[in-house]
């Protein structure tokens, strides 16, 4: 990791303590090797982390190797002395900084990394994960047949919050695109149970140099939004309505 140093620990933490006996669980977790740890360890890992009693590191942020900066956190022992570092407590500075966050990355393998979007699906669902939604299944190649009727209109705040628009948008700039636009489809709209949606943006390949430069694009504003969320890059006159400023 390479360091940036716009976060100020000393300024910017609560430092009121988070739940000791989750502190202590998490301690305890830590100690199972990487290799035994299973799907229960897991859940029991994302059960205690977001109100454990957590330090941050130096340095306080780090630009990691995917290009993402992230808050640099590490466990401590309860016994010691520290300043406590709350990932709940502290949910929203990390969210408008436009921070992941990781956990010991003084290790030789840290010990859990929080996207951005995972961090704001803890904002937003009071969970990091989500595994049932309404968005579409990921994987499956994203076709919008003309003919096909579907309800248009744009995200709400609680599925694209104005901060969140505002860190895709300022990205899209840096990489050139200043006209950063987005759109919410919901097919089958009709029937909650068979219902989908779609989060839609003005992106397509070729308005990069390279396809590599197009996912890597898309990889990006994934980072920014909950796992969960389906997006896609739609040529904006293949559309004649819906696409408004990010």
């Amino acid at each position: 990791m390479s360091t940036i140093h716009f976060f100020d620990a000393n300024k910017s933490s609560s430092g009121s303590l988070g739940n000791l006996e989750k502190t202590i669980n998490l301690q305890h977790l830590l100690e199972i090797p990487l290799r035994s740890r299973n799907q229960k360890w897991v859940a029991d890992f994302l059960d205690n982390i977001d109100e454990c009693n957590l330090q941050l590191a130096e340095p306080e942020v780090a630009v990691a190797n995917d290009s993402f900066a992230y808050m640099n956190a590490r466990t401590v022992d309860p016994e010691t002395n520290f300043k406590a570092f709350v990932i709940r407590n502290e949910l929203d500075r990390i969210l408008s900084n436009g921070f992941g966050l990781v956990i010991n990355a003084h290790k030789d393998q840290p010990d859990w990394i929080f996207s951005h979007g995972d961090l704001l699906n803890l904002k937003l669902r009071n969970e990091f994960y989500t595994d049932d939604s309404a968005f579409s299944e990921h994987g499956k190649d994203f076709v919008l047949p003309k003919d096909e009727k579907v309800l248009v209109g744009q995200p709400s705040e609680e599925i694209l919050p104005a901060q969140t628009r505002t860190h895709i948008r300022e990205f899209l700039a840096y990489s050139g695109m200043n006209n950063g636009k987005v759109m919410l489809i919901a097919r089958n709209y009709d029937d909650d149970s068979t219902m989908t949606q779609d989060l839609i943006f003005n992106i397509t390949p070729k308005m990069l140099a390279t396809q590599d430069a197009y996912v890597q694009v898309m990889n990006t504003i994934s980072w920014f939004l909950p796992r969960h969320y389906s997006i896609a890059g739609v040529d904006e006159l293949s559309v004649e309505s819906g696409f408004e400023q990010i």
